[in-house]
């Protein structure tokens, strides 16, 4: 007689929205491992339809508020794309540096306060600020300085309201950076003291094996804009992202699963990490070298480490931005609609994000699409999963349920974006 484990999740926690876990083990063999995206369609690409072409990024931007920049900035690419416009270098160099303020408070964000308790032992940051309180505010004062940045490019922290199509609508004075800089130059240390700490933690041996894919710049670490790469050599423009991407549904989650040419695939920071470190900065090579990384990494729990090192980069991407930095002549370059369609992507903190848009001769969005990175990588997600799972079945139902949280965690899924981990059922049969 054959003896079946369920496990079940009813409620993720340490996560940005609302998903579940359900694995089946028979006969000690891991049957099944999903993780089930339960939360309401929002419709964005539905309720796009037949708006101005100026309005996506606006609307877009309210999917997330963790990532808002990244919509914000995929949705530019693509209009900018599809009605013939190219920034000025100076609002290129601005709509960079305002998403290495969101990297900056993202990164930070999960570190400290979602992912560092699980390798500290502690349920949650409040826990762990009671013991390591200078870590937590180091973190916290690493995110202030992501968030200052934000406020003075985008108007706002959360939701910024500051950027348009074609540029800003307004641009700073060089003076208006002395205050975030003196946050910066802080911060800068600080993420270097994260880094180190992080590199003390025990990390479980696990390699992913898939192919992996991030955008990618010849000449520097890709983040607002870029080619699509992939570990296998593959390389195509933003236009052609489609073609090799394909989305479907699967019954278990309300998010779209993704493949690439057929295959499973990881985005975010170890593809970007593994594709892209030869444009990281000497500094973040420096210190990614002294925390035991090498020229790729392809362990999730090693994940940590990598964000430590992005956050090094991005904070020293934006003083070298800010000290470089001359008011530019004109917030926005001129833009007028043209029929076509328009491709954009850009390197969210959790991974590349695809926008698509078709615009009509009276520059009404006809159709929208989204592929954000927390769909893309469900995949891999779940394939970790059950080999996790696999190695620990001698846990009991409690802290196995624990061992597949913390899995989870190293994605930092933000599971709004893709259509909070506990409460738990555990049937034997």
């Amino acid at each position: 007689m054959s003896r079946r484990r369920q496990l079940r999740v009813g409620s993720l926690a340490r996560v940005e929205g609302e998903g579940a876990l359900r694995v089946i083990v028979t006969d000690g063999h891991v049957e099944s491992a999903e993780l089930n995206i339960y939360e309401p369609p929002r419709f964005f690409e539905a309720f796009l339809r037949g708006r101005a072409y100026t309005e996506p990024p606006d609307i877009t931007s309210r999917v997330c508020g963790i990532c808002p920049v990244a919509y914000l900035t995929s949705a530019c690419n693509a209009l900018e794309q599809v009605c013939g416009v190219e920034l000025d270098r100076p609002l290129a160099d601005l709509r960079r540096l305002m998403y290495c303020g969101e990297w900056i408070s993202s990164h930070s964000l999960h570190m400290h306060l979602l992912h560092i308790p699980d390798f500290l032992g502690y349920p949650d940051a409040i826990t762990l600020a009671a013991e390591h309180r200078e870590l937590v505010e180091q973190g916290l004062a690493m995110k202030k300085a992501g968030n200052a940045l934000l406020e003075l490019l985008g108007g706002r922290a959360i939701h910024p309201v500051n950027v348009r199509l074609g540029g800003f609508y307004s641009v700073p004075e060089r003076a208006e950076f002395a205050e975030v800089t003196e946050l910066l130059r802080r911060a800068a240390d600080y993420a270097v003291n994260t880094a180190r700490w992080a590199a003390g933690f025990d990390f479980p041996e696990l390699e992913l094996d898939c192919e992996v894919l991030a955008a990618t710049d010849p000449d520097r670490y890709a983040i607002a804009n870029g080619a699509v790469h992939t570990s296998t050599g593959l390389r195509f423009p933003a236009n052609e992202f489609t073609d090799h991407v394909r989305e479907h549904q699967v019954p278990h989650s309300t998010a779209l699963h993704a493949v690439l040419d057929g295959a499973r695939y990881l985005t975010g920071p170890l593809a970007r990490y593994t594709l892209n470190y030869r444009q990281l900065s000497p500094t973040a090579r420096q210190v990614a070298a002294e925390i035991g990384l090498g020229a790729e990494c392809r362990n999730p729990y090693r994940s940590i480490l990598v964000r430590a090192v992005e956050v090094v980069y991005a904070i020293e991407e934006a003083l070298t931005l800010i000290d470089s930095y001359e008011r530019p002549s004109r917030a926005a370059v001129p833009i007028e609609p043209r029929p076509g369609v328009g491709h954009g992507v850009s390197e969210a903190p959790r991974g590349l994000l695809y926008h698509r848009y078709e615009i009509d001769d009276h520059g009404l969005v006809r159709t929208a699409t989204i592929i954000p990175p927390t769909s893309q990588n469900q995949a891999v997600m779940e394939d970790d999963l059950r080999r996790v799972v696999s190695g620990n079945l001698d846990l009991d139902d409690t802290a196995l349920a624990a061992v597949c949280e913390r899995a989870i965690r190293n994605y930092d899924p933000c599971i709004s974006c893709s259509a909070h981990f506990l409460r738990l059922d555990v049937v034997h049969r």
